[in-house]
């Protein structure tokens, strides 16, 4: 379960650390930049180290606990500021602050220095709604959309009320919800990999229930499911001779800034 509502939240700080993600910083940066943009116009300077690589999730959740420390012992000199970390994925996010304690509970040392880092890690919804108290005009043009929160995001950070408090804080976006919201799209990080045939059937499932809103967009700040989730309705789309996306999707800093005046570059 989150324990987010009992955080201890600091005022908005002059100076944060970015903590980009293996999918943002490989296969989305623009949403690596959004996140940026939306932190820079509320007049915080965003610091990126370039020595982050992953945060440890795949070999962690895949059994591999020496790979997952090897991988998190990396990422804990990076930010000795005490600067908030700001990430744009709950689920990364919930594995710096939840896990990493544990994976060094034989390493006292380590331990509380990866607990002083949790401590300091937000998930991007949380931090903009809790710490920058984000408020901003948004289009003209009214939107239906759907959010989808991942598994980790949801019941380890509580990112689904932080981003569902950024939608409906937006006067012209109809926010929609699926049915079984709180289910898994079947991305799971390697879990996709590793049980294709009952990944492939969740992520019907999961299209299907999206599909039924008449959403639009479907809107996630997590670029594993949000790839899962548009790739397989590309794939139906493709096997249905339809020549636009039905169901596009876009990572929720980038539908952020686009609403409320920023510009895609």
């Amino acid at each position: 379960m989150s324990n987010t509502s009992h955080r201890h939240y600091p005022a908005k700080p002059g100076d944060v650390y970015l903590f980009a993600t293996c999918l943002v910083d490989q296969f989305a940066p623009e949403a690596g930049l959004d996140t940026v943009r939306l932190l820079e116009r509320e007049g915080i300077r965003v610091h990126f180290p370039e020595a982050q690589t992953c945060c440890g999730q795949p070999a962690y959740s895949s059994g591999y606990p020496d790979e997952a420390r090897a991988v998190a012992r990396q990422q804990l000199d990076l930010f000795p500021r005490p600067w908030p970390v700001v990430v744009p994925s709950g689920s990364c996010a919930a594995m710096i602050r939840h896990h990493y304690p544990s994976l060094f509970a034989d390493e006292p040392t380590l331990a509380e220095r990866a607990r002083e880092l949790g401590e300091r890690v937000f998930e991007l919804s949380e931090f903009l709604v809790h710490v920058v108290g984000f408020q901003h005009n948004d289009a003209v043009e009214p939107c239906t959309v759907a959010l989808h929160t991942s598994c980790h995001a949801r019941r380890e950070m509580g990112s689904h009320t932080t981003s569902t408090a950024l939608l409906r804080g937006l006067p012209n976006v109809k926010l929609v919800e699926q049915a079984h919201a709180e289910e898994c799209c079947g991305f799971g990080g390697t879990f996709a990999i590793r049980h294709p045939d009952i990944s492939e059937a969740m992520a019907d499932d999961k299209v299907q229930s999206l599909r039924a809103t008449g959403a639009g967009l479907v809107v996630s700040a997590d670029c594993g499911c949000l790839f899962n989730i548009v790739g397989h309705a590309a794939k139906q789309d493709e096997r249905a001779g339809n020549a636009k996306p039905t169901l596009p999707g876009e990572h929720l800093a980038t539908f952020l800034w686009r609403r409320t005046g920023g510009e895609r570059s």
